[in-house]
């Protein structure tokens, strides 16, 4: 994914540093970025981590797959050069979010690397943790699942392009944490993502 900026801007800055604002609001920032089939249960998941992390007084904002095509992403489609300016788009917002001292929990399915590799680049830039979580449910389970009803309408040639079934989902090579069916259920499974966020 090439690095997009418009022409003829410049970054303004604030009054505070990134450690200043975090000292300030008493939060440092950090995006969660959960990749994984659909159906995997990265959403469910990430919204168990929220639930905690609210409970615990600590800002955060789930950016789900589904939800930000309904806006932010609503004019792309599910090509490989659309699937990678959604990562982009997300990963941006994650970051900002990140950047001000909110946790950015980011449930994508994100199927490639290399696009999730640039998320990752963009956060170290900016000097934001990043932390990869692989929901790594396997696609039988994912397929009886499916609470879309997409694997079915996949299968039966209603959908093309479908990941795991007629595209590729490259898996992460070292995330930060790997969650499997059997961790647990979605609040056991959020008990280990909040050890990532101390």
């Amino acid at each position: 994914m090439p690095e997009k900026q418009s022409p003829n801007v410049v970054w303004h800055p604030g009054h505070l540093s990134q450690a200043e604002r975090w000292s300030a609001i008493g939060h440092r920032g950090a995006t969660v970025w959960f990749t994984g089939l659909s159906g995997s249960g990265k959403s469910t998941v990430a919204t168990a981590v929220e639930k905690a992390l609210l409970e615990a007084g600590r800002p955060c904002y789930v950016l789900d797959g589904d939800n930000v095509r309904m806006g932010l992403n609503g004019d792309l489609g599910f090509s490989a050069e659309d699937r990678d300016e959604n990562v982009r788009r997300v990963a941006e917002v994650g970051r900002l979010f990140a950047d001000a001292g909110v946790v950015a929990l980011i449930p994508l399915v994100s199927p490639y690397r290399a696009a999730r590799d640039n998320a990752r680049a963009l956060h170290d830039a900016a000097d934001v943790p990043f932390h990869e979580v692989f929901v790594d449910t396997p696609i039988e389970l994912c397929e009886q699942r499916d609470p879309k009803g997409l694997y079915a309408k996949a299968r039966a040639g209603e959908i093309k392009g479908f990941t795991g079934i007629d595209d590729p989902y490259e898996e992460p090579e070292a995330p930060e944490l790997v969650l499997v069916p059997a961790d647990g259920d979605a609040d056991a499974m959020a008990a280990t993502v909040l050890e990532l966020l101390g």
